[in-house]
Order: structure tokens, then sequence, then C-alpha cells
């Protein structure tokens, strides 16, 4: 991997206590371990559980880690904006507290933008499946392909996975679109691609390594409801012009 500029690792975390240990563990080894400069935010959506003092006391023996807090629970999408927008480094990564997609695959994100070949990119499981290991049941794989068809007839975005949680941007893209993100739940993924696109940012869809994890926080129904009516919020809110 090419010579990195220094770089913001945003991790997402809503009662992430049990999880989070072990994906701080696994982030900081290969870190150490390709000699990256960065720092890692992890942002506390109003856990319940501990996950406050975890990631407290983890950075009392790794100065790159830093805690930003949520006064409440306000969804995955405000927590990954709030992280973006106090992140300090000159490319922007956010990963899920899972790390369903390892963090092994980051430098298939980072190098285009190096490159600069793109100023955003973000991992796909659509790409090419044979890269997931663990699938997801038959019936979350097919709603999701069900979604990624209403994105690209509802709001024209023609990519074939936009939820994927592994995006990275480089800073002035990350401030543009960050800025403008109004959706704060699961919504808001396809809403910060539409942004970037209105703002002509080149786009890269990049095909990573995926493994389901079990312990999501997705709520089927109602998330993919809310979800749905967050793709005729995008449509609204560019005709009202928020973006």
């Amino acid at each position: 991997m090419p010579e990195s500029p220094s770089l913001s690792i945003v991790i997402p975390a809503y009662n992430e206590a049990e999880r989070l240990p072990q994906t701080l563990r696994t982030i900081r080894e290969y870190l150490q371990q390709h000699s990256l400069a960065a720092e890692v935010i992890v942002v506390d959506d109003g856990s319940a559980d501990n996950t406050a003092m975890l990631v407290e006391d983890f950075s009392n023996s790794w100065e790159c880690l830093r805690l930003v807090g949520n006064l409440q629970n306000r969804g995955k999408g405000f927590s990954v904006r709030n992280g973006a927008l106090q992140a300090r480094g000159d490319l922007i990564l956010f990963t899920d507290a899972d790390l369903s997609a390892p963090i092994s695959e980051m430098p298939r994100l980072l190098e285009p933008l190096i490159r600069n070949e793109a100023d955003i990119t973000f991992g796909s499981r659509a790409v090419d499946r044979s890269l997931i290991g663990v699938h997801q049941s038959l019936m979350r794989e097919t709603s999701g392909r069900i979604f990624n068809f209403l994105v690209q007839l509802l709001i024209s975005l023609p990519f074939k996975d936009t939820q994927c949680g592994f995006k990275a941007f480089r800073r002035q893209a990350a401030i543009e679109v960050f800025k403008r993100q109004t959706i704060p739940g699961f919504g808001f993924d396809p809403e910060i691609l539409y942004i970037a696109k209105k703002h002509q940012f080149r786009l890269l869809e990049v095909p990573v390594h995926w493994d389901h994890v079990e312990g999501t926080t997705v709520r089927f129904i109602t998330d993919s409801t809310n979800m749905l009516l967050d793709l005729m919020r995008i449509r609204w809110n560019d005709i009202v012009g928020k973006y």
C-alpha cells in the first residue's frame, strides 16, 4: 500500500460493549503492523451499556483513540456524521463496529483516494458476491436487492450496493457531503452518495470481502420501512434545495 496521508477511522457504536474490545484490538494491531498514522474515533450513540466507559479505558493505553458521545440515541447516520465532521485526517473512513468488512480491506478503499482516482470510495458486497464469506439470511439478502432496485428507481443512483458500512472520503468531500446530510438513521447511506453525486464528486464502488456478523441492531420491518421513506425524503430534500 502507498504511503498514507493522515487517516481518521470513524466507528459508530450503539450498545457495542461486547464486540468493541476485539474490534479496537484488531484495528490497533493492523495500524501498527502497517505503520499507519491514524486517529480512531468511536461515536457512542447514547448506549445503555458501558460502551463509552470501555472506549475511555481503552484510550488510556492507545493515545490515537478518542470518544465522541451523542447525548442520546440518534441513529447510525447521525453518529457517522458527528464523527466525520470532527475527524482531523486527510482521509476519513467509517466502518461498522462488527468489522463485517475486515479492516484489512481498507487499502481497497484508500488507494484510489491516495492516487487521486476518486473522491469517495465505498465497499460493495454486490459487485463480486464471491467475496462474501458468511451470507445474511435469504430474506435479508433478497430485501437488500429489492432496496437497491428502489435506490436506482427512486433516486437514480447507479450502484449495486449502497448499504455496506465501509466508506472512505477525501477530507473536502467528506465535509461537503456530511454538512448537508439530514437523515439520522440507516437511510443515510444512499443520501450521502446522492449528495456526493449531485456535487460531482468522483464515486467508486469497490468490491470487498464481507462476512455477516450476528448481533445487528437493525430492526428488519421497522428499519426497512423507514429506509424506503428515507428514499422519498432524499428526493424531496433535493426538490426543495436542501442539498
